[in-house]
């Protein structure tokens, strides 16, 4: 300790220090060399002296211009992410509104010529054929969820249930909420998966081997899920129009105040480029649901004043708060997730595209899904459960009685059919710039992997049917049924491996290990849901 003490003064006054007695503390070399240094710097150490340097010293950013430039990129990044973000949401907003508009527009009129086609093709006398193809019996499957889901829906009474929330105190209606938004988003998660093993169990074809446990299970399923996530949806409406009508309105700036609680559960958090584009599609898909949530609640407000269009002045100015709290907080939160990862703006783009891309590969000729049941895989928004319950609401809140009613009701219908082919063909036409932009016009043509996950297509123990020859096509149209092969496809010959040398079988077990879990593509981010799947 005392070598090093007499080689710091030693270094600082150029010269051995002067003899100490036994019982100085060796410290007090050092304190020696910080004074020299002290006087180094100050030679005149005087107040004035000090204020002078203080005031007239200077420095030089240039020497650090990487560190200065890469804070000015970040601000300039913060700054083109509302742009950019609500470019994103925009176009996600008219996504899901195509989807919603297809269940009132087009559906039923696919359900009605499946309906005939199944009555009408066995007068023709052409047996040996198909009945239905495999996507009209998902549109009939799909009307009849509707009509059986609205008819139990008449069995609950939207009144009792408004004056049962109402009851409840400040607190408590504050926590139902926030319990309703994660039993909608579990509900949103699993609930496609119901809906997709219930499509596949009908229109699986007969020769493969079947191991499901029958259509009408699953129906049944299907039809209490709808169900239920149409009463959940109609709770949180519920709430909703309580806190639009309590007198002091601390309800709703509490339910308002939870969606900045949601910036300090999400910002401090790490998110690499798929996690991000999960949470943009989860934000596309509340807020179109908060903005139908709002249009429930302003019907069923002004249905109680007699469709006083004063009254609708009234809830306005609530109505636009709540939606600027929404677009504020998504943008703070995502201005500063990129912030804290470094995520550049243009990622936006990407996700853009990965959303058009979506749309365009649902409307080739051999499509894999239907649209609507693309949007809901990308997005987790299902629209079956919302349009059951905006039927219900509107049904209740509108009297429909006379010739000039049901005019007005046709025209209506006509109206939204216009709007909903007008929408698809902007939606198509930007979808299709936005892929070219992206240079992802090859993706549309290449063939994915159809083998099992986990196994591959030359797997003994996977499915003989997984198999496809190089010309046939990657997926199945949804407009023609798959044709089965007359005899199973002969499975080649098992090569056993060759011999590795144990330094080989090193390299291949690192390998292994490096490959096992890959970084996943944009377009392979399925389904978003925020308690599962969450790409690492």
């Amino acid at each position: 300790m005392q070598n090093r003490h007499y080689l710091f003064f030693l270094k600082i006054w150029g010269s051995a220090p002067p003899a100490l007695n036994d019982g100085s503390p060796p410290v007090l070399y050092e304190w020696l060399g910080y004074a020299k240094c002290c006087h180094n710097i100050f030679p005149d150490p005087s107040l004035a002296r000090f204020l002078c340097a203080e005031l007239t010293r200077g420095y030089f950013l240039e020497h650090n211009e990487a560190k200065y430039t890469e804070r000015r990129e970040r601000v300039y990044t913060c700054m083109r992410i509302p742009r950019e973000l609500e470019k994103l949401m925009i176009f996600g907003f008219f996504l899901c509104l195509d989807a919603f508009l297809y269940v009132f527009t087009l559906l039923p009129l696919r359900v009605l010529l499946a309906l005939l086609h199944l009555f009408t093709l066995p007068c023709c006398g052409l047996r040996g054929s198909l009945l239905l193809q495999p996507a009209q019996v998902c549109d009939i499957l799909k009307g009849l969820i509707m009509v059986l889901c609205y008819s139990m829906m008449h069995y609950v009474d939207y009144s009792m249930m408004y004056h049962l929330i109402r009851g409840q105190s400040v607190i408590k209606l504050y926590i139902i909420y926030n319990m309703l938004e994660v039993a909608d988003r579990l509900f949103s998660s699993f609930g496609q998966d119901i809906l997709d093993a219930l499509y596949w169990t009908a229109t699986e074809p007969k020769e493969r081997k079947r191991d499901s446990i029958g259509v009408i299970p699953h129906f049944i399923m299907a039809v209490f899920y709808v169900f239920l996530h149409a009463i959940l949806i109609m709770v949180q409406a519920s709430t909703l129009n309580v806190a639009f009508n309590s007198h002091n309105k601390s309800l709703l700036t509490i339910m308002m105040s939870n969606n900045f609680v949601e910036i300090k559960g999400s910002v401090f958090k790490k998110f690499e480029k798929n996690n991000l584009f999960q949470m943009s599609n989860s934000d596309i898909k509340e807020r179109f649901t908060n903005y139908v949530l709002l249009l429930i609640v302003c019907l069923r407000n002004m249905e109680q004043f007699s469709w006083n269009p004063d009254h609708l002045w009234v809830l306005l100015p609530d109505v636009f708060m709540v939606i600027a709290s929404e677009i504020a907080v998504d943008i703070i939160k995502h201005a500063f997730i990129t912030k804290f990862n470094e995520i550049p703006a243009d990622v936006y783009s990407e996700y853009r595209a990965s959303l058009a891309f979506d749309l365009v590969s649902s409307r080739q000729k051999n499509a894999c899904t239907d649209y609507s049941d693309s949007v809901a895989r990308r997005m987790g928004f299902i629209p079956l459960p919302l349009a059951v319950l905006l039927i219900r609401v509107v049904m209740s809140s509108v009297n429909v009685q006379g010739a000039l009613s049901y005019s007005c009701l046709l025209l209506f219908y006509l109206g939204m059919v216009t709007l909903k082919v007008l929408n698809s063909i902007v939606l198509l036409g930007k979808s299709c710039v936005y892929v070219k932009r992206a240079n992802m016009e090859d993706k549309l043509f290449e063939r994915p992997s159809t083998a099992a996950p986990g196994k591959t297509p030359s797997d003994p123990s996977g499915d003989p049917w997984s198999e496809r020859s190089p010309s046939s096509p990657s997926c199945t149209s949804i407009t023609a049924q798959p044709t089965p092969t007359a005899s199973p496809t002969l499975r080649p010959e098992t090569v056993p491996p060759p011999p590795t040398t144990p330094a080989k079988e090193e390299g291949m077990e690192g390998t292994e290990l490096k490959h096992r879990t890959p970084k996943k593509d944009l377009l392979d981010v399925d389904r978003f849901t925020i308690c599962g799947n969450r790409i690492d």
